[in-house]
């Protein structure tokens, strides 16, 4: 490992107070130790901003700095941050306001940034979590996800969460070359950019991190069977099919962008969308689209069986 590789965590916070100093002890005993922290903070109203500057009182402002989010949702506020080209580093790692950092997750993604030559190449590594209740007791894993990472599973899935991801520097570019788009999240934007433009996403099996379950979480995992039912609701009501209204539109207008095998999957997808139920069947093998599990690629094909893709 590089000791002399930097780390720039974006971190987005609201009313996190009940968790934060827990996640920034364990960005502070990190094995890797050559980062800096950026908070945004999105309006608490709580103590987050008091607890977040008790810590930059102790690290120093080169350590952590804390800005003001848009307040526009989690999402904006993240891609604020990756977004900003005066932000720099080597490497960028996103980071939620409570979760609990397993000591080696920074260097173990910087070791597969390592032992890979081509650095132009746009990378994210991102992987499982190992799920906990409030008080960091372990309640099981996210799902593993062992099928290719590829643009037509992004385009109807997301595959890990942004507190998982770290990415170069190339992949940054690409974020700022685009701005602050209309997206669902930061997270499923990142694996769809990265992967839509020729880039790589690498799925680590082995969890670096404690994601806690809470009742304030916005987003918790989605292996339990609440969750499953949730998820079959969505595409019910037609949130997935929203969901993905609002991605095409992002994708469509970065589309030059895109590799010519992407651009036409994108182009294709858009026809899915719009088809006679006679063609839609078709057009989902014609594009290919997949999710990780066959479970959920059967509720793929019965979400456009009933026109909510």
């Amino acid at each position: 490992m590089n000791k002399t590789q930097q780390v720039c965590i974006l971190m987005g916070t609201y009313n996190g107070a009940a968790y934060l100093a827990e996640q920034l002890i364990s960005i502070e005993n990190q094995s890797h130790k050559n980062w800096r922290l950026i908070i945004s903070d999105d309006g608490s109203t709580d103590d987050t901003v008091a607890i977040a500057k008790s810590f930059q009182e102790k690290w120093g402002g080169d350590r952590l700095e804390i800005r003001e989010g848009p307040q526009d949702g989690f999402c904006k506020n993240f891609l604020s941050l990756v977004c900003d080209p005066t932000i720099k580093a080597d490497f960028y790692a996103f980071s939620d306001q409570d979760d609990v950092w397993m000591v080696d997750k920074l260097s173990v993604a910087l070791a597969y940034f390592n032992a890979e030559n081509n650095v132009y190449m746009p990378r994210v590594y991102c992987g499982r979590t190992c799920l906990v209740d409030e008080k960091l007791k372990v309640i099981g894993y996210s799902c593993l996800f062992a099928l290719p990472r590829s643009f037509r599973n992004a385009l109807v899935q997301s595959i890990a969460g942004g507190n998982t991801m770290v990415m170069n520097q190339s992949a940054k570019d690409f974020l700022e070359k685009v701005g602050l788009v209309n997206v669902v999240s930061h997270d499923w934007w990142v694996y769809q950019l990265v992967q839509g433009v020729g880039g790589v996403v690498y799925y680590d099996p082995e969890p670096t991190i404690f994601y806690r379950q809470h009742d304030a979480s916005l987003v918790g995992s989605n292996k339990s069977v609440m969750a499953k039912f949730e998820r079959l609701f969505y595409v019910l009501n037609g949130r997935f099919k929203e969901w993905n209204s609002i991605n095409y539109a992002a994708l469509l207008a970065i589309n030059h962008l895109l590799t010519k095998e992407n651009q036409n999957t994108l182009i294709t997808f858009g026809k899915l969308r719009g088809a006679a139920f006679k063609d839609r069947v078709r057009l989902l093998e014609v594009c290919g689209l997949f999710r990780q599990t066959w479970q959920s690629t059967l509720s793929l094909w019965f979400a456009n069986i009933i026109n909510k893709i």
